[in-house]
């Protein structure tokens, strides 16, 4: 016997913003009005915030921080935006994709190289988020940028357990072949930022519940640009 396709329908009434969840294939998009942008990646609407999925831009006081939030202000800021809602998280705030006269928000920021991919699980909307992201770093835009000492630092090792986050010691292995120290700023997919001074050789650092077994990256900026970046 073949069951109608059965629709979960979630209502969520905020500040006079109705939307509706499907269970799948997709969700519907609804119109928020956007009246103030707190980053590069979020802003609030309705008197709520919303966070884009999928990205991270950089953090107060990193490098690009002030053009990404000029750049997200100059795509929403005082707009009606469709916003496709995925979720909420444990902040509180609305996570999801903004689109402006048919172009994904969240992929724009991407592709201009102010910020990069911060993805848990792939979704229909990740291949369009990882070929921006691919775009903006072979054409070193933005976060992107290559320092003059691109290169000359190398990834010597990343240590964690797999399926044991936090319950084993993390260390990374960086090596310094430029022939002189760097004041350099280490960063993963997430808000975890580090300002460290690599002298000339191996520099090792630990660290406990910042490594993600699930796959993560490493970002070490210097003050010219990116040094080194590493994904697994």
């Amino acid at each position: 016997m073949k069951y109608k396709f059965w629709i979960v329908a979630i209502l969520i009434i905020v500040s006079g913003v109705v939307f509706y969840l499907a269970a799948e294939p997709n969700l519907v998009r609804e119109t928020i009005f956007v009246s103030r942008v707190l980053d590069g990646d979020t802003f609030e609407a309705g008197g709520n915030l919303v966070r884009l999925k999928g990205i991270n831009t950089p953090e107060r006081g990193m490098a690009y921080w002030e053009e990404a939030k000029m750049f997200l202000e100059s795509m929403v800021l005082n707009k009606s935006v469709e916003f496709e809602f995925k979720e909420i998280d444990k902040y509180g705030r609305w996570l999801g994709y903004v689109f402006v006269g048919g172009e994904m928000v969240n992929e724009a920021i991407l592709s201009n190289g102010f910020g990069h991919l911060y993805v848990y699980e792939e979704d229909e909307w990740y291949d369009e988020l990882s070929s921006a992201e691919e775009f903006a770093r072979v054409n070193e835009l933005g976060i992107w940028k290559r320092s003059e000492n691109f290169e000359c630092v190398e990834l010597v090792d990343l240590k964690y357990e797999e399926g044991e986050r936090c319950n084993n010691e993390e260390v990374l292995v960086l090596e310094n072949n430029c022939g002189f120290s760097l004041e350099v700023l280490i960063k993963d997919e997430a808000t975890h930022i580090y300002h460290e001074v690599l002298d000339v050789g191996v520099f090792e650092k630990n660290f406990s519940c910042i490594w993600n077994d699930d796959g993560d990256s490493v970002f070490v900026w210097d003050e010219g640009g990116l040094i080194l970046f590493w994904r697994y």
